[in-house]
C-alpha cells in the first residue's frame, strides 16, 4: 500500500547557503572510497532494525563548517553530532537544547541561558558553560567563513559558574537567538577544536563514526547522550552525484530514504510501489545570481533584462516538474516577512530586448557558470535559451563542485552569472548585505534596513524586512527561479523525517521504523 504525505507550500508560524559547498578531510580511520556514484548502494551498512541508510548529493569534502562555506556539513553534523543552546522545531518554534531554559533583559542586550545538567562530549569530557564561551569567541576571532559575521553584535560572553552563560550585545537584536539555532551556534569541546576536519567531537545523539570518501558517511548512536536515545543504532549517509543514480538504489534497495529527490520528474517510479513520498517546502531559493560589480551586470537595465527574460513557470514546469514555489525574492514563506514579489519582473522577453538595446548590451556576451549539482544543471539550458532569445550570447560552463565552482565563482567571483541554490535559514541579509560576497551587492540602502530590521521591534523587523526583499528584487540584485520543494521518498516503515527543511540539519534523531 502507497503512503503518501503532500505539504504543499505549508505556512508556519515562524519561521539547503549553498547545498554541499564544502571541501576539507575525513576521519583517521576513514577507507578509501571510489569516486563511482553507484558506489555507495554497494558499500552503505546492510538493511536492519539497527540501521538507517539515506541517499544525498553533494558531499562535504570537510567536516569543519568553521572554516569552509556550505550546507552539507551542518546537513550532516549540525543537531545530529554538535548540539545548540537552542533550536527549531519542524514547526517553526524555538525550543530548548543544550540550555534548558533563558532569560532576556528588558532592554534587550544581556541573554542569560542556563544549561542541561549531565551533558558530556562523546570523548567523555564534561560540559560546562566554559565551552560555550570558548565556542562563541572561537566564531568572532578564530572562523573564517562569511556567517561569523552574525556574533559581531557579541560584546562579551561570559560564565558566572559552571551552568551559567551570560551573553552581552552591543545592541537589541532581533536575530541574535535565531542565529543560536544554526552553525554559528554549535558547540565544540573545548579541548577538540584543533580537530574539527577530521574528529568532530559533540555532545548530539549521534557521534562521528566512519567517512568512506566518496561514498558515504557513517554516524553511531551516542550511548552516553543526555537526551532521548536515538532509534537507530547506525545511520549511513550515502552520496552521489547522479539522480539516476540515487533513484536506482531506493528502487532495489540500496538505501531506505532519498533524503533529497534530484529528478522530480522520476517520481512516478515510486508512486506506484510501497513507499511513502513526502512533498513539503524549504528555504533552498534557487538564485540566478548576477556578479553586480562588474559588468554587464553593473548595469541595472542589464540586470532588469535578464530578469524580465526569464518564464518562471514553464522554467519551473520543464526543469523541476512543477515542484517547488515562485517567490520573486529572497525570502521562502515559512518567513514572517515574506511576500509575493513574482509581479515585479513578469516575463515580458519584448521589454528585455529594449532594456538591453537601452543599455547598448544587444548580443552582450555572458558566461552562466554552474555547479555541477543536478537543479542547476537541468535548469542552466532552460534559462540559456530563454536568455539567447532576449539578446543575450550565453555560454554555459559546468564546474566541478566544489571544488572549482567555489574557487572560481564564490571565492573569487570569476562569473558572470550563476544557478545555485541558498539554503540557510534567512539568509537574506547574509547573501545581498555583504559587498564582499560572490554576488557582491550589499549596497549601503539594503544595509541600512537590514540594521533597522534587526534593531527594531518585531513589528519593525517585518516591515523593514520586507522592504528589504523588495529592494533587491526591484534593483534586480540577481534572479529568484524558485523555491526548492522538500522531495523525500522513503520505505513506508520509516518515520520522523522532515516534512519541510527549515533548518540546517537533517535532524537524524527523530527517525525510526514502525
Amino acid at each position: 500500500m502507497r503512503s503518501r504525505t503532500r505539504l504543499l507550500g505549508a505556512a508556519l508560524a515562524a519561521s539547503f547557503l549553498i547545498a554541499g559547498c564544502n571541501a576539507g578531510s575525513s576521519s583517521d580511520d576513514q577507507t578509501s572510497g571510489s569516486d563511482s556514484t553507484d558506489s555507495s548502494a554497494d558499500t552503505a551498512a546492510p538493511a536492519g532494525e539497527a540501521s538507517v541508510r539515506v541517499g544525498l548529493v553533494a558531499e562535504p569534502a570537510s567536516l569543519d563548517f568553521t572554516t569552509t562555506d556550505g550546507a552539507a556539513i551542518p546537513q550532516v553534523l549540525l543537531y545530529n553530532v554538535y548540539e545548540t543552546l537552542v533550536k527549531i522545531d519542524q514547526d517553526g518554534q524555538m525550543q530548548p537544547a543544550l540550555a534548558s531554559e533563558w532569560t532576556v533583559s528588558d532592554d534587550g542586550l544581556t541573554y542569560t541561558f542556563t544549561l542541561q545538567a549531565g551533558v558530556t562530549f562523546s570523548n567523555g569530557e564534561s560540559f560546562t558553560a566554559q565551552d560555550v564561551v570558548d565556542s562563541f569567541t572561537m566564531v568572532k576571532e578564530d572562523w573564517t567563513v562569511s556567517l561569523k559575521s552574525q556574533f559581531d553584535i557579541i560584546e562579551s560572553v561570559e560564565a558566572p559558574s559552571d551552568t551559567e552563560v551570560v551573553v552581552t550585545l552591543t545592541h537589541p537584536s532581533n536575530t541574535f537567538l535565531y542565529s543560536l539555532t544554526t552553525r554559528v551556534g554549535a558547540i565544540f569541546d573545548s579541548n577538540s577544536v584543533d580537530e574539527l576536519a577530521t574528529r568532530p567531537i559533540g555532545t548530539g545523539p549521534y557521534t562521528f563514526g566512519q567517512w568512506q570518501r566518496g561514498t558515504s558517511i557513517t554516524l553511531q548512536r551516542n550511548g552516553d547522550y543526555w537526551g532521548e536515545q536515538p532509534y537507530f543504532e547506525q545511520v549511513v549517509l550515502a552520496y552521489f552525484t547522479d539522480a539516476t543514480a540515487l533513484n536506482n538504489a531506493m528502487l532495489t534497495d540500496g538505501i531506505d530514504v532519498v533524503g533529497t529527490v534530484q529528478a522530480p520528474e522520476a517520481l512516478g517510479e515510486f508512486e506506484e510501489g510501497d513507499y511513502q513520498i513526502i512533498e513539503g517546502t524549504s528555504n533552498g531559493e534557487v538564485v540566478l545570481s548576477f556578479n553586480n560589480s562588474t559588468a554587464p551586470f553593473n548595469d541595472l537595465r542589464v540586470r532588469q533584462a535578464a530578469r524580465s527574460a526569464i518564464d518562471h513557470q514553464a522554467l519551473l514546469d520543464t526543469c523541476w516538474d512543477g515542484r517547488g514555489e515562485l517567490i520573486g525574492s529572497m525570502v521562502p514563506p515559512t518567513d514572517p516577512w515574506f511576500e509575493d514579489r513574482t509581479g515585479d519582473y513578469p516575463y515580458d522577453v519584448e521589454k528585455a530586448k529594449e532594456l538591453l538595446a537601452d543599455a547598448g548590451a544587444e548580443g552582450v556576451e555572458v558566461r552562466l557558470r554552474i555547479p555541477t549539482l543536478p537543479y542547476a544543471m537541468s535548469c542552466a539550458p532552460i534559462v540559456e535559451s530563454m536568455l539567447e532569445e532576449a539578446g543575450f550570447v550565453v555560454t554555459v560552463d559546468d564546474l566541478e563542485f566544489p571544488a572549482t565552482w567555489v574557487e572560481d565563482v564564490f571565492t573569487n567571483a570569476d562569473y558572470e552569472m550563476s544557478i545555485v541554490a541558498h539554503v540557510e535559514p534567512r539568509d537574506l541579509g547574509n547573501v545581498f548585505g555583504n559587498p564582499d560576497y560572490y554576488i557582491r551587492y550589499g549596497t549601503p540602502e539594503l544595509r541600512t534596513l537590514l540594521e533597522e530590521a534587526d534593531a527594531g521591534t518585531e513589528e519593525e523587523q517585518v516591515e523593514k524586512m520586507k522592504a528589504a526583499a523588495k529592494l533587491i528584487s526591484e534593483d534586480a540584485a540577481s534572479d529568484f527561479l524558485f523555491l526548492l520543494p522538500n522531495l523525500i521518498v522513503a520505505d513506508p516503515g520509516i518515520t520522523g523525517l522532515p516534512q519541510n527543511a527549515i533548518t540546517e540539519s537533517f535532524d537524524l534523531a527523530n527517525l525510526a521504523r514502525e
